[in-house]
């Protein structure tokens, strides 16, 4: 949009939000009055960006006044076709920080936006911005990545798009957290993880697709896979913040992002030991946790994880002595598969099958026993030779998906829950148990849950210290909570 010359003088923040309300507030009977309306938008607010928009709540808070705005509200389409023009032909980073901030804060609400963006080439021109650094303005460069991860995860990419990303581009994303990672907590590492973590899974869809299929892809080379069979060693400090999201995030859909990643790591023979021992030693902890943490109906989140659990403990330095964690296993396995567990539901014949690929992983089998004793011992089940013929491939991992922004519930607070009601008031009431009981819940306690010990014995390169143990999941991570909430603080 070209620059719209009209001259403004505020004297305090008050002025520039009730200055902004009128811009808004004229009413537009054509094409002409609208785009002179937007350009008014954009060129009194990139004007005085610096002087009353410091922090990403100001930002979202104009991006929300122009959504609930008369102009919006009786021109939705035709303005989001401006301001994703304009995103495509605008230079200036104050005007791009302005429309990549309105495009993510509408995506996020109505994801047509982010449809749009993407059949009019918005992911090559994200990636040409991306590209061009963070050194003019690190929150704008922060943004650009932010609305890269949020378009990609929610639909699938071409072929001809997912082409446009080169390994130049994966190394530089590669780099930037190697640059931070002094500091776990820098607003820049996760928004980078999400992207590199969303690239992959464009790169199992893209080649889970049949090759009879007319819609077929070209043979795409994952390049995230391939950088970290390279040159894996020198990107540690990325394998050890995945460790540290999937510890902490609660949003599904980002946890099978991870899960997808590491599943392509244990399964890739070059990445088998990637991760340092201890990290791998952290990971299975999460692992077991997680597992026991589930509700019973998030079947295909559990399977998931099953299918990770078995080529990380066949795969990695974990198979290797001393074995970490043998007795844990063995019992989580029991319990997963177990029908004769009264504070779980009977197992799924999915989760039985992934369970007893867990449980053929050589160091967990008492080799003095048959096969089908193991079976018993572990699964407290009898396994026919159909069930024990197990194939786990790409396509199962692929094609696990969930809509973004929904969260996990936590097995341990729902029961936590009903305990505090059923202490406080002696039974729990119809409507409580429709609050904290999903479908087919026993309400019984579940078994405890392994808390998370970090092992140090691990041997490895020399390194500086891995990190921490984790905390308890509930935990959200500070960079995540100001992207996370700036909807609501909009709204405030």
């Amino acid at each position: 949009m070209d620059e719209f010359e009209v001259s403004y003088s505020l004297d305090n923040v008050d002025q520039f939000w009730a200055e902004l309300e009128e811009i808004l507030s004229v009413h537009c009977a054509s094409h002409q009055a609208l785009d002179n309306a937007l350009r008014s938008y954009l060129h009194f607010t990139t004007n005085f960006k610096d002087e009353y928009l410091h922090s990403e709540y100001d930002l979202a808070r104009c991006s929300n006044k122009l959504l609930e705005s008369v102009i919006f509200e009786a021109n939705k389409d035709y303005v989001r076709t401006q301001l994703v023009y304009c995103l495509l032909q605008e230079d200036q980073p104050q005007t791009l920080h302005m429309v990549a901030s309105f495009l993510m804060f509408d995506g996020r609400q109505h994801e047509a936006t982010f449809e749009k963006m993407n059949k009019v080439g918005c992911f090559p021109r994200l990636l040409e911005l991306v590209k061009q650094g963070k050194k003019d303005d690190a929150r704008l460069h922060r943004l650009l990545l932010e609305l890269l991860y949020e378009m990609s995860r929610v639909q699938r990419l071409s072929p001809e798009d997912l082409g446009q990303v080169e390994d130049e581009f994966v190394t530089y994303l590669f780099e930037i957290i190697e640059e931070l990672s002094d500091d776990v907590d820098d607003p820049y590492h996760y928004p980078v993880i999400r992207v590199l973590l969303v690239l992959n899974e464009q790169y199992m869809v893209a080649s889970t697709i049949s090759t009879a299929s007319s819609e077929a892809p070209p043979s795409l080379t994952n390049r995230v896979i391939k950088l970290l069979s390279l040159y894996g060693s020198s990107y540690m400090t990325f394998g050890e913040n995945i460790i540290l999201l999937l510890n902490r995030e609660t949003e599904t859909s980002l946890q099978l992002l991870i899960l997808k990643l590491l599943y392509l790591i244990f399964t890739t023979e070059a990445t088998h030991e990637y991760f340092y021992t201890n990290d791998l030693r952290v990971l299975l902890d999460v692992i077991i946790r997680n597992l026991l943490d589930l509700p019973d109906e998030l079947l295909s989140l559990r399977h998931t994880y099953l299918r990770v659990l078995y080529p990380l403990l066949a795969h990695t330095q974990l198979s290797q002595p001393p074995h970490y964690k043998r007795d844990e296993i063995t019992k989580v396995l029991h319990i997963l598969g177990g029908s004769a567990n009264a504070h779980w539901e009977p197992a799924d014949e999915t989760t039985v099958r992934l369970v007893e690929r867990v449980a053929k992983v050589a160091w967990l089998r008492d080799e003095d026993i048959s096969e089908k004793e193991v079976a018993r011992k572990l699964l407290g089940i009898s396994l026919s030779s159909s069930q024990t013929a197990s194939t786990i491939s790409v396509v199962d991992v692929a094609a696990v998906m969930e809509k973004p922004g929904v969260q996990t519930p936590s097995r341990k607070e729902i029961d936590d829950a009903l305990h505090e009601d059923n202490e406080g008031n002696g039974q729990v009431t119809a409507e409580k148990e429709l609050k904290y009981v999903s479908p087919g819940r026993r309400r019984h306690p579940p078994p405890p849950v392994p808390p998370i010990v970090r092992v140090n014995g691990g041997k490895g390169p020399e390194k500086k210290l891995p990190p921490q143990a984790p905390p308890r999941r509930r935990t959200r991570l500070k960079s995540m909570t100001s992207s996370g909430n700036m909807e609501a603080a909009a709204k405030e």
